[in-house]
């Protein structure tokens, strides 16, 4: 495994749609551990694809729960229901925060690393998480529709 560069806001790369991964090969699975690597050592609970300059559909998310580490490849939120707004933060929007709306409970249809598709049903961080790391897929950062933003420690 390999750590990868994390590219920051202003980077073209975090503003382009990715395109969907044709087939998981060994390549997609190396990218796939080599992003989980590089987001435990920046102490972060997702990564996107694009975040370390790939433009593909692929996500990797832990939130320290029961589900561990979770692999998304060309997810599609299929259902949201209620509203939750909280401050969230990003490894390419370092020391910045901001009050997102989201929405409290999803529903993903993803493709594991074995190219079984899967379905999720997701709340709190969890679902938060996997709406902002979607977001970067379709080239959105959480700043660009964050209610407020504030630089420093989380609040």
């Amino acid at each position: 495994m390999a750590l990868l560069e994390i590219k920051k806001a202003g980077d073209p790369v975090l503003k382009e749609i990715c395109t969907p991964v044709e087939r998981v090969d060994k390549k997609m699975k190396k990218l796939l551990d080599d992003m989980a690597e590089t987001m435990y050592n920046a102490d972060g609970v997702g990564l996107a694809a694009p975040q370390v300059g790939v433009k593909l559909r692929a996500v990797v998310i832990d939130v320290q729960d029961d589900h561990g580490l979770i692999e998304l490849i060309n997810p599609v939120i299929t259902y949201r229901e209620g509203i939750a707004v909280d401050t969230e933060g990003c490894l390419s929007v370092p020391d910045i925060y901001g009050e997102v709306e989201r929405a409290a409970r999803v529903k993903v249809e993803f493709m594991n690393r074995r190219g079984k598709m899967q379905h999720l049903t997701a709340e709190g961080l969890l679902a938060r998480c996997i709406q902002h790391e979607c977001d970067h897929l379709d080239g959105q950062l959480f700043i660009d529709i964050a209610q407020s933003v504030h630089k420093g420690a989380q609040a």
